[in-house]
């Protein structure tokens, strides 16, 4: 089930943008599927999976960190989703 709409006051600048036009939205979602469905990207996620389910194993919350790939390691998740690729 997916979650809950949040509240138009919530949201950030890109999500109200998308929220208020669904051309853009359904443009948005197409790009997004093609990129997603990349071999390069589907490879990425798998690997994130395996990494994800090997620290499930050892005991790790893997709702506070993610799996760096610039830096090989778990990080937290606003530091991994806030740094720019290079």
């Amino acid at each position: 089930m997916p979650p809950k709409k949040k509240k138009y006051s919530e949201l950030s600048k890109t999500a109200k943008y998308y929220r208020n036009n669904p051309e853009a939205r359904k443009k948005k979602a197409k790009t997004d599927t093609k990129i997603n469905s990349r071999p390069e990207q589907r490879r990425k996620r798998r690997e994130l999976e395996k990494k994800r389910q090997e620290a499930r194993r050892k005991g790790v919350d893997t709702s506070k960190s993610d799996y760096d790939h610039a830096v090989g390691r778990r990080v937290a998740v606003s530091t991994n989703r806030g740094r720019k690729e290079k």
